[in-house]
């Protein structure tokens, strides 16, 4: 018998390689969709209409973290092996608006999820989907597994309690629930409001004369990024191990904001001169003298996290599990993929 997993935030990056991994592995896949006057299913659309596939090999669920007995009424309905709480308002900067709704849906949305799968009494093992953002002002580097948290965003204090409390259920219900600390990892399903995809996507428009700058906020900022589609493999080995654990999935280097952005204009072709500094920086197209890429304060954050660099050594020795695609690998991907979408040859 195929086993099944429920997958909650299915529509989003992470969501949607999931459900394409745990298609190829043969799972029965379920995933936890909001209710909304718009689609949002750009990124399953394709295994949706899949003829290959078995009609019953993925299906959709209304629903919605901030309402529990929609998370049972699901739950019940599915009866999954694995559940992967992906969902959350996961963009940091909007989460310093948002405090309320972030603490609801990134927290609060977790007790919902655990507590109706110890309601339901099903033994399904449970998947939490906690951030390097924990770590916020890190007071070590690199980061593992026993770094102490010091988050410094709405978003991070969310993820903070949704993991103390995954690992609370662990211990006081003996469920099987893990906590996959992940560092940032991208690919060109990002969201276009995520600092990586807005960059490579304002390139391609830039080229495609759609747009004329690109602003951007802290570009010294140092993060680990990774792909997006080799970390979902390391979220279905957490639950493939004899016994719970949490773990860190990171690939050991660290890159800058301002790294980032000068690999995609490389790949995009476009000559440029740097001048000014801190709030004055602008990037400027050799060709044309038009100013492409300027800094604008409004994307600082009230409280910045300056360095993120994870320790996956536990992954990999007990996973089997470590990263592939290198930043500049990645950035090539993104660039392609946002230039093609447009029409703009590179």
């Amino acid at each position: 018998m195929r086993k099944k997993a429920l997958i909650t935030g299915i529509t989003g990056q992470d969501g949607s390689y999931l459900a394409e991994l745990l298609l190829e592995k043969g799972y029965e896949v379920h995933g936890l969709v909001r209710r909304a006057s718009t689609f949002n299913r750009g990124r399953i659309e394709h295994l949706l209409a899949d003829p290959t596939l078995k009609h019953f090999a993925i299906g959709l669920h209304y629903g919605d973290l901030s309402d529990s007995n929609s998370l049972l009424r699901v739950i019940m309905a599915v009866n999954p092996d694995e559940v992967y709480n992906l969902a959350a308002q996961s963009h940091v900067g909007i989460s310093f608006d948002t405090p309320e709704y972030t603490g609801d849906v990134t927290g609060m949305g977790t007790t919902r999820l655990l507590e109706a799968l110890r309601t339901s009494k099903l033994p399904a093992k449970f998947y939490q989907a906690s951030s390097s953002e924990l770590f916020g002002k890190a007071e070590e580097i690199p980061q593992t597994e026993r770094t102490p948290f010091y988050p410094r965003s709405p978003y991070g204090c969310a993820k903070a309690y949704a993991f103390y409390l995954t690992r609370n259920y662990r211990e006081s219900y003996g469920m099987y629930a893990v906590n996959g600390i992940l560092f940032n990892h991208e690919s060109p399903r990002r969201g276009e409001n995520f600092v990586t995809r807005k960059i490579t996507i304002s390139l391609a428009r830039i080229l495609a004369g759609l747009q004329d700058r690109l602003y951007i906020g802290n570009m010294e900022a140092k993060r680990d990024w990774g792909y997006a589609k080799e970390y979902v493999d390391g979220m279905w080995r957490m639950l493939q191990q004899p016994e719970p654990q949490d773990y860190v999935l990171a690939t050991g280097k660290a890159a800058s904001v301002r790294d980032f952005l000068e690999l995609c204009l490389k790949y995009t072709g476009i000559s440029y001169e740097r001048s000014g500094t801190g709030e004055k920086e602008i990037y400027v197209n050799t060709k044309n003298g038009k100013t492409i890429v300027a800094v604008d304060p409004y994307y600082y954050r009230p409280a910045e996290v300056d360095f993120l660099l994870g320790d996956a050594s536990k992954a990999k020795k007990e996973l089997g599990w470590e990263p592939k695609t290198s930043l500049d690998e990645l950035a090539k991907l993104m660039v392609e993929a946002d230039c093609k979408a447009l029409g703009v040859k590179i």
